[in-house]
């Protein structure tokens, strides 16, 4: 496939300096592309490889004001990283559309609805009374539980198990291993010693253009629904549990763990491996740091970092104030010789 930098400049509102009949016919980084290429600048310290790149255009900022004689034709537009960003979502659309039809073996009930255009790999497994959307692709050996509903253009990717009764959104993407639905942490102490187990009745709801990684899972509501909202972006390896609820647009890092019942608000950042105390509220905007654990309530806009995760602010000064007590314990010691 091959596109010229001027339909490039329209799909992304964009003008071109240089040749606009340039053919580009793959992406490549700034630094290593090779001729037919579309790289990006975006960040300041990649400035000086523009001026010896070998790709045949790079998108770059409208203000971008070059130091030396740029070769290459540049693409202006408003925000390069995210420009590229459109383009590689396009790059994948195109390299996937061509998955259509139903391979074999593979088992769809006959009370399902199954859409349009529909992508069913080898071994991939529709339970009954499902919904499935239009352009919808599921992959090989995923499995799609009884009850439920697919919206259009959403991807299940292979191994991914979809529980009964959950609900997905249009334009969602669900990576290989995730587990949508299984039952939460619900378990009752006995006077014996022993533990009851409490039945998990309820689903899980996701919302439109939700992304969830690899060997994530979410478990099922016990009663009612854990909610992922529009949005949502989940890293690979994380654990969701019953009833919690995620705002629109939040995203979260790998190796994190909420427990059940929390809710999150709209635009929050969880980094990697942060974990969440259950029954909690985390305001809309907040952002928590690698590694923190999260023990009460945040209010919106707030930056937390540490175990039990504090303000960020503080949080450095009493870090600052650690790393000085070898230091501080040298010098005690030193005056107690002396005195």
């Amino acid at each position: 496939m091959e596109f010229s930098a001027t339909y490039i400049a329209q799909l992304l509102d964009g003008e071109v300096q240089g040749d606009g009949t340039t053919k580009i016919s793959k992406l490549g980084k700034i630094d290593d592309a090779e001729p037919g290429a579309l790289a990006f600048l975006s960040n300041p310290k990649y400035e000086p490889a523009i001026y010896n790149t070998a790709a045949s255009a790079v998108l770059v900022n409208k203000q971008f004001q070059p130091r030396q004689t740029v070769q290459t034709t540049l693409i202006r537009v408003e925000d390069p990283y995210s420009g590229f960003t459109t383009l590689l979502e396009e790059y994948h659309k195109l390299l996937n559309h061509d998955k259509v039809g139903t391979e074999e073996p593979t088992f769809a009930h006959e009370s399902s609805q199954l859409g349009e255009s529909l992508y069913r790999g080898a071994f991939s497994y529709i339970g009954a009374n499902c919904k499935i959307g239009n352009n919808v692709k599921i992959y090989p050996q995923a499995y799609v539980g009884d009850n439920v509903v697919i919206g259009n253009h959403t991807i299940i990717h292979s191994g991914v198990k979809i529980y009964a009764d959950s609900i997905i959104g249009s334009h969602c993407v669900i990576h290989a291993g995730a587990v949508i639905g299984s039952d939460g942490f619900g378990f009752a102490p006995q006077p014996d010693g022993t533990y009851k187990t409490i039945p998990q009745l309820g689903n899980v709801v996701i919302g439109h253009h939700v992304n969830i990684g690899a060997n994530t899972t979410i478990d099922c509501a016990t009663l009612g629904s854990t909610t992922i909202r529009d949005g949502v972006k989940l890293d690979n390896l994380i654990q969701i549990a019953h009833n919690v609820e995620i705002g629109e647009n939040t995203v979260i890092a790998a190796q994190t763990g909420v427990s059940g019942s929390t809710k999150i608000g709209k635009n929050c950042v969880l980094a990697g491996q942060v974990g969440v105390v259950g029954h909690l509220t985390i305001g809309d905007r907040s952002t928590v740091g690698a590694q923190a654990g999260v023990g009460k309530s945040l209010k919106s806009d707030q930056i937390v970092l540490g175990s039990p995760a504090f303000d960020r602010k503080k949080y450095l000064r009493a870090y600052a104030a650690f790393r000085s007590l070898p230091d501080l314990i040298e010098r005690i010691n030193e005056l107690e010789k002396k005195y």
